[in-house]
C-alpha cells in the first residue's frame, strides 16, 4: 500500500518515489514538516517545505482511501460476490467517488423496489425484455402474474421489471464515470430566486437568474451560490441549456441508452425500453448527480477558498516587522474614548490610559498634552493606531501633534486590528494582563503587532484574522488544519527568541506544543534566561526527540555558544568546528566573515552523515546568522484631508495597503474606513491569471480612484495609474468590461431580453459584478 501511495504522490510532484517513501518515513516517525524540509534534506533528496505540505495533504487523503477501499472488499467478500474482476477494479480505484460507485450495486441497504420485483421472480422477465427487444412486453409480463407476491396484472410486472433494470443501469460504475465526466465538462450551472424571496434575499440578486458553465465557476462565486441556497433563498440545478424545460429529452438519456446498446428501431419493445432509459435517468441519475457534482463543486471552492485565505494568512505573518522600538498602540474609539497602551522595545506594557480627543467630548488640547508627556516619558518612536471605528479622526489628531514637535522623531501607522478583540478577551490575554480592561489588551495587541506582527498574531486563532473569502462556508477541520500549518511554517521559517517567546509562539514551533511551551516559559521564569541550547533539555518533558526538532528554530541570543543564535542545528554543529579547526580559527570569527565564508569548497567537509544540502546550508546561515526571510519594514501614508468616503474624488492617485488577496482582485485600505477594490482586470498592465502575481497583503501600493458608489459604500481602485475614470466609466457603460477585463461567461435572461429587444446590456460591469462577488466575503 504504501509504494502505491509513494508512486502516486512522486507523480503528482515530479519527483522520485524513492524521495517519497522516505518523506513518509520521517513522517511517520514523528518528525514535523519545517524540520523534515530544513535539516533531512539528504535523505528526501532535498523536498521543499510547499511539496513537504503537498505530500502530507496528499498522503492523509490516500491513507483515507486505503482504508476505505479495505473495508469495501471485506463487505463484498464476506457477501460472496469479490470476483476477481470486481477486486482488481476496486483496486485500481484511484478517487473516493470512482470507489463508491464500483460498491453501490453491493452496498448494504434497506430492500429496494429492485430487490422486492426479484423476490416475485421478475428477473428472468428483465432479462429477456433487455435482450430481445423483439419481444412484445405485456404478451411477455403475462407469463409472471403471481397475486401470492403482488404481481396482479401485466402492469405491476414490467413495473418490476423496469425497476431492475434502472437499478443495473444507474449502478453501473463505468456509465456514473462517462455521465459525470460527460455533466462536469458540458452542464451549465443554473442559480435562480425561490419565488417570493425577491426582498429577503436582496443581498444575493446577482444570482436570482444567473447560468454559467459549470467548469469554469470560479470558487467565490460558487460559494456565494451555495450560501444563498443554504438561506432558503436560491435553487441551484444542472441545466444543458439555459432555456431548457423539464420536458426536453437529455442528452445523458441518449448515453445511457447507447452505453447499453438500445437503439429504437421500431420493434416491440423498443418503447418500453427507452421509457426505460428515461425513467433510470430523471428518477435514479439526475438527482444523484446533481449532488454528486455540487458537491465536488463546492469542495474544490472551499480548497480554493482555504488556500486563498493560507495565502493571505502568510503574507500577514510575514509581513515587515516594526522591530524593536517603544510603542504606542492605540485602539481608536468615539464616545468611549481612544483606549491607549505604552510598550517597550521588547513589548513590556509600561503605561496606559485613555485619551477623549474625539466627538463627543472633543477633550483635544487636553489629549494632546497627555499624549505628549506619554511620547516623552518613554521615549516612543513609533504610534500604531488600530484601522477601525475613529480611526482617521485619530489619526489625524497624533499627525497633526506629531507635525506641531518633530523634534519628537516619532511616527505614526495604521495597523489592521483585525482579532485584536478576540487575543483581549483571550484567556491567554487574561492571564497576561488579568487587571486589565479587555480594550486596554486591544492597544497593547495593536501596538506588538506593529512591533512584530508574527509574535502577536498567533496569539490569535488563525481563522479569526479575518483575511479570506467565505471562511465560514467552508470545512472548518481543513480550514483550520492548513491555516495552523501556514502558522508552523511562517513560525519556524522566522525562528524564535527562546529567552523573549511568548508560550503561543512557542507552542508553534517544530515539536512543540502547549505544554511544553508553557514548561518552557516557567522554566524560565523560574532559572532566569537559558544559556545555551542544551539547557532546554532540563525543561519538563523536553526530551531528545523534541530537542531533535525544536532545537534548529529555537535561538538564544546572546549565549555561551555563538551558534546557538544561529539555524544551524546542535547535530551539525562539529561541520562548523571542523571548518574552525581547519582554518585555525574560532568560531565567532566566521560568522559573518562573507568572503572568507565564499571561499570555502563545501565539498570537503562532507562526510557519512552530513550531506551536501546540509554543508552549504551551514555556510550561508554562518555568512548571515539568524537571518529574518521577512521584508524591510515601510508604510504607506494616507493623504491628508482624505478622511471619508466622500472625500474621495476620480482620478485621485493615493496610497494604501493591501488588507485582502481574493481570486477576483485585491482591497486596498486608503484610510477612509472601507476598503477599495482594484478588480483583478486592474491590478496590471498585462493578463493576470492570479491577483498574488501582483500584490499581496501587506503591500503598499499607489492606486487611483476610478469610481465612488456611496450609497453602498464601494470604491472601485485601480493599480494601472494612466486609466481615467472618465473612459473607465464610459467604456462599462453598456455593459462591455474594461480594457484588459477578464469578465466570466454568464448567460443572463435579462441580458438575452434585452438583446432581443434591441436595447443595452443588463449585465454588471466587471468591477460591478466583483463587488457583488465581494459581497460579504471577508465576513
Amino acid at each position: 500500500m504504501t509504494t502505491t501511495i509513494a508512486r502516486r504522490i512522486a507523480d503528482e510532484l515530479a519527483v522520485a518515489e524513492h524521495q517519497i517513501k522516505a518523506a513518509i518515513t520521517l513522517l511517520d516517525d514523528g518528525a514535523t514538516v519545517p524540520f523534515i524540509s530544513r535539516y533531512r534534506k539528504e535523505v528526501t533528496g532535498g523536498l521543499d517545505d510547499t511539496q513537504m505540505r503537498h505530500l502530507d495533504e496528499r498522503l492523509r487523503y490516500l491513507r483515507e482511501l486505503e482504508d476505505r477501499r479495505a473495508v469495501i472488499l471485506k463487505s463484498i467478500d464476506e457477501q460472496g460476490k469479490l470476483t476477481p474482476q470486481l477486486e482488481q477494479a476496486l483496486q485500481e480505484a484511484d478517487t473516493k467517488n470512482r470507489l463508491e460507485d464500483l460498491y453501490l450495486p453491493y452496498k448494504p441497504r434497506r430492500r429496494t423496489k429492485a430487490q422486492i420485483a426479484r423476490e416475485a421472480g421478475l428477473e428472468p422477465l428483465a432479462e429477456a425484455l433487455l435482450g430481445n427487444p423483439e419481444l412484445e412486453p405485456e404478451r411477455e409480463a403475462a407469463a409472471y402474474l403471481n397475486s401470492e407476491a403482488g404481481i396482479g396484472d401485466t402492469r405491476a410486472a414490467l413495473d418490476g421489471a423496469r425497476q431492475i433494470l434502472m437499478e443495473r443501469f444507474a449502478e453501473d460504475a463505468d456509465l456514473l464515470a462517462r455521465l459525470r465526466e460527460f455533466l462536469h465538462s458540458h452542464a451549465l450551472l443554473a442559480s435562480r430566486l425561490v419565488p417570493g424571496k425577491e426582498q429577503e434575499g436582496a443581498k444575493f440578486r446577482d444570482y436570482f437568474e444567473h447560468t454559467e458553465p459549470l467548469a469554469g465557476v470560479p470558487s467565490h462565486r460558487a460559494l456565494a451560490m451555495f450560501r444563498g441556497r443554504n438561506e432558503g433563498f436560491l435553487q441551484l440545478n444542472l441545466l444543458m441549456d439555459a432555456e431548457e424545460k423539464p420536458t426536453d429529452s437529455h442528452p445523458c438519456e441518449a448515453m445511457i441508452a447507447g452505453y447499453w446498446q438500445l437503439r429504437d428501431q421500431g420493434r416491440a419493445g423498443d418503447k418500453w425500453l427507452a421509457d426505460t432509459v428515461r425513467w433510470t435517468w430523471r428518477v435514479k441519475l439526475l438527482t444523484h448527480l446533481q449532488t454528486d457534482l455540487l458537491g465536488q463543486l463546492r469542495e474544490q471552492a472551499e480548497q480554493e477558498a482555504i488556500q486563498v485565505f493560507a495565502n493571505n494568512l502568510k503574507d500577514l505573518l510575514l509581513a515587515a516587522p516594526a522591530g524593536a522600538r517603544a510603542t504606542i498602540g492605540m485602539d481608536p474609539g468615539l464616545r468611549t474614548g481612544v483606549k491607549v497602551a505604552v510598550v517597550d522595545a521588547n513589548g513590556k506594557l509600561l503605561d496606559h490610559t485613555a485619551l477623549f480627543p474625539n466627538q463627543p467630548q472633543n477633550r483635544t488640547r487636553e489629549a494632546a498634552a497627555e499624549l505628549l508627556q506619554l511620547i516623552r516619558k518613554h521615549r516612543v518612536e513609533l504610534i500604531a493606531i488600530g484601522n477601525g471605528t475613529a480611526s482617521r479622526e485619530t489619526g489625524k489628531f497624533v499627525g497633526e501633534l506629531l507635525a506641531q514637535h518633530p523634534d519628537l522623531g516619532c511616527r505614526k501607522v495604521m495597523v489592521n486590528e483585525a482579532g485584536a478583540s478576540i487575543y483581549s478577551a483571550s484567556e491567554f490575554a487574561a492571564r497576561e494582563f488579568p487587571d486589565l480592561d479587555v480594550t486596554i489588551r486591544g492597544a497593547v495587541s495593536i501596538a506588538r503587532r506593529l512591533q512584530d506582527p508574527l509574535a502577536e498574531l498567533v496569539k490569535i486563532e488563525p481563522k479569526s484574522i479575518g483575511v479570506g473569502q467565505y471562511q465560514h462556508d467552508v470545512s472548518q477541520v481543513q480550514l483550520a488544519r492548513q491555516l495552523d500549518a501556514v502558522v508552523e511554517d511562517c513560525v519556524n521559517a522566522v525562528g524564535v527568541d527562546v529567552n523573549t517567546a511568548s508560550a503561543p509562539l512557542l507552542a508553534r514551533v517544530s515539536g512543540l506544543n502547549q505544554t511544553l511551551a508553557a514548561n518552557i516559559v516557567a522554566r524560565r521564569d523560574e532559572a532566569g534566561s537559558f544559556p545555551d541550547r542544551k539547557s532546554l533539555l532540563k525543561v519538563a518533558r523536553f526530551g531528545d526527540k523534541t530537542f531533535e526538532q525544536a532545537a534548529g528554530f529555537l535561538r538564544v541570543n546572546g549565549g555561551s555558544n555563538p551558534l546557538d543564535a544561529s539555524a544551524v542545528h546542535p547535530e551539525s554543529y562539529p561541520v562548523v568546528t571542523s571548518i574552525a579547526s581547519r582554518q585555525q580559527r574560532d568560531i565567532a570569527s566566521l560568522i559573518g566573515d562573507s568572503s572568507f565564508l565564499r571561499s570555502l569548497r563545501p565539498e570537503e567537509y562532507t562526510s557519512d552523515s552530513v550531506g551536501l544540502p546540509t554543508v552549504k546550508d551551514i555556510i550561508a546561515e554562518l555568512d548571515k546568522p539568524g537571518r529574518d526571510p521577512r521584508p524591510e519594514f515601510r508604510m504607506a501614508t494616507f493623504q491628508e484631508g482624505v478622511e471619508k468616503l466622500s472625500d474621495l474624488k476620480p482620478d485621485m492617485v493615493l496610497e494604501g495597503t493591501v488588507t485582502n488577496v481574493t481570486n477576483f482582485g485585491a482591497f486596498v485600505d486608503i484610510g477612509v474606513h472601507q476598503d477599495g477594490l482594484v478588480h483583478i482586470s486592474a491590478l496590471a498592465e498585462r493578463f493576470v491569471k492570479d491577483p498574488r502575481d501582483v500584490v499581496k497583503a501587506g503591500d503598499v501600493v499607489r492606486v487611483k480612484v476610478m469610481e465612488v458608489d456611496q450609497p453602498r459604500k464601494r470604491i472601485a481602485l485601480s493599480m494601472r495609474l494612466h486609466d481615467k475614470a472618465e473612459a473607465r466609466t464610459a467604456e462599462t457603460a453598456g455593459g462591455r468590461p474594461p480594457r484588459g477585463s477578464q469578465r466570466p461567461r454568464t448567460h443572463s435572461k435579462a441580458k438575452q431580453d434585452g438583446d432581443r429587444q434591441g436595447g443595452g446590456s443588463t449585465a454588471p460591469t466587471a468591477l460591478a459584478a466583483a463587488f457583488a462577488s465581494a459581497r460579504k466575503d471577508r465576513s
